[in-house]
């Protein structure tokens, strides 16, 4: 059984901030919300979100996994705008999700999640640094990084106290510098690692420039990136490889 009704702009939000990495899913429907955890094709970089029943305007389930299409979920809930409510229940004979937007009826067609890739487990990295910091300031790092290089560094000066992000491309460099004065909150360590900017920018497509972004970050490891959605009631975790460097 699954019956829920929620807000456009929170079902719009749970489907960015899963399809900026995958076009399809499983959607686990427990009984306090829904979960969801996908891994790229590549393997590089990885999401796992979890929403609140409480984030719903009615919630009702019992168990179960719906495998998904992102691209046709997110064009059904395109139609409606931002503070309208989308009803959704699922057809357990058919396993089709019936779905209302003020009048308007859609059928969409499920997929069997057995034919969808494996759900990744995401480690219990034990990276060195924290760092806290504005959406805003990460959108402002990646779009100037974008400008010279198609990689990205993020580390942290242990001495000054301060959050870099680099960028090196053939003629040109970027470089930012955040102090503890700049950020949220910062746990210093030692950490530097290099990631593919292109996985940055689509993740960066789903993080609110109003909220905060926490970054965990060690020495050639993979950079973890949290926030939250829907108003606090659901949160995000990005896992992003490095690419290891080579003396």
């Amino acid at each position: 059984m699954f019956k829920a009704i929620v807000s456009a702009d929170t079902l719009r939000t749970t489907i960015d901030s899963v399809g900026v990495l995958v076009d399809e899913c499983k959607i686990h429907l427990e009984e306090d919300g829904l979960t969801i955890k996908a891994v790229d094709p590549a393997n590089v970089g990885m999401v796992d979100l979890q929403l609140d029943s409480e984030a719903f305007e009615s919630y009702e389930a019992d168990g179960g996994v719906l495998g998904v299409n992102l691209d046709r979920l997110e064009s059904i809930a395109g139609m409606a705008s931002s503070d309208q409510l989308i009803e959704m229940e699922l057809d357990e004979e058919t396993r089709k999700l019936h779905i209302k937007i003020d009048g308007l009826e859609y059928t969409l067609a499920l997929i069997d999640p057995d034919s969808i890739r494996q759900e990744p487990d995401i480690p219990d990295l034990d990276l060195s640094a924290t760092i806290v910091v504005e959406g805003s300031d990460i959108d402002r790092a990646v779009k100037a990084a974008d400008m010279v290089s198609d990689h990205i560094a993020l580390g942290v000066n242990e001495d000054d106290e301060i959050f870099y992000v680099e960028a090196e491309g053939d003629t040109d460099n970027v470089d930012l510098k955040l102090d503890r004065d700049d950020l949220i909150d910062l746990t210093t360590g030692p950490a530097h690692s290099l990631f593919s900017l292109d996985y940055l920018k689509d993740m960066n497509k789903a993080i609110p420039n109003d909220g905060e972004v926490s970054i965990d970050l060690g020495e050639e490891f993979p950079v973890k990136l949290h926030f939250e959605i829907a108003e606090g009631m659901g949160d995000v975790t990005y896992m992003l490889a490095p690419r290891i460097q080579s003396d």
